[in-house]
């Protein structure tokens, strides 16, 4: 299965800027900019950054991943919230994404703290988005609600 999205970028790095549209249509043609990324972005002018995309991918993925290893552990998940930071810093003459610090808050029933902390990590381990960033450090904080 393979999942595609484009990109368009007109203009130079500092004030050019570009487009995002998912084949799936959640994204259409979604802003984003150098001020996007690294600024506060323009009032009144919404717009994205590749860090918080794969953040949301991030999260995304890791919740589901939680919702089935729960499952399959016999403790189907009432509700999971995710959030995923992603920290991109200034490196040498570039810029790198240093760490991903995920948090899990989970509402489940029957599950003792230190089963659901396993559990959480083998999800962190088997999501395919951490797969994919393996060479980042992932850091996770769950709890139950």
């Amino acid at each position: 299965m393979i999942r595609k999205s484009m990109t368009e970028w007109l203009g130079d790095g500092p004030s050019g800027g570009g487009s995002l549209t998912t084949e799936s249509g959640a994204l259409r043609a979604q802003p984003y900019s150098f001020k996007t990324r690294f600024q506060s972005g323009e009032a009144g002018k919404p717009g994205t950054n590749p860090e918080e995309l794969l953040g949301a991918a991030h999260a995304a993925c890791f919740a589901m991943t939680v919702a089935f290893v729960l499952t399959d552990a016999g403790h189907a998940p009432n509700r999971l919230k995710v959030t995923a930071a992603v920290d991109i810093s200034k490196l040498g003459a570039g810029f790198a994404i240093t760490s991903v610090a995920l948090d899990l808050e989970a509402d489940v029933d029957g599950l003792a703290v230190e089963q659901f902390r396993a559990l959480a990590e083998a999800a962190k381990t088997n999501c395919p988005v951490s797969k994919a960033l393996s060479g980042t450090p992932i850091s996770l904080t769950a709890r139950l609600a």
